[in-house]
């Protein structure tokens, strides 16, 4: 019976390794590369489970600001805009939007001089 429970907290601590590992950032990775990490949890479970517990993973807490709930991605400053900063982007995005459709038109002049001007055979 003893044995039954330490074959299961072997594999359940092989598990749960497996599933920090795989779903763990890149950048969270130290010393290996996650390949290499994935075959020591497999070929040594006991050993390799609690070595990459211990030392596999960057565990340092979180930038201030949410936590760590949810996609590390998206941990940034989230203060709103101030409107002045709004209008200023939508007036960027307008100006760039125009400049697009002027410089259009005087494409399509061009080539259309071009036709104009090709002789037909």
């Amino acid at each position: 019976m003893v044995y039954l429970i330490i074959s299961l907290l072997t594999v359940a601590l092989l598990i749960f390794a497996l599933v920090d590992l795989i779903t763990s950032d890149n950048s969270q990775i130290k010393h290996l590369p996650k390949l290499v990490w994935v075959l020591i949890i497999l070929f040594f479970p006991l050993v390799g489970s609690i070595v990459w517990l211990l030392a596999g993973k960057d565990r340092s807490p979180v930038s201030e600001g949410w936590g760590s709930f949810g996609d590390p991605n998206r941990q940034r400053d989230v203060a709103p805009k101030s409107t002045t900063e709004q209008e200023l982007e939508a007036l960027d995005r307008e100006i760039e939007f125009h400049e697009k459709q002027d410089r259009i038109k005087r494409l399509e002049a061009e080539l259309e001089k071009k036709r104009q001007n090709r002789p037909e055979n």
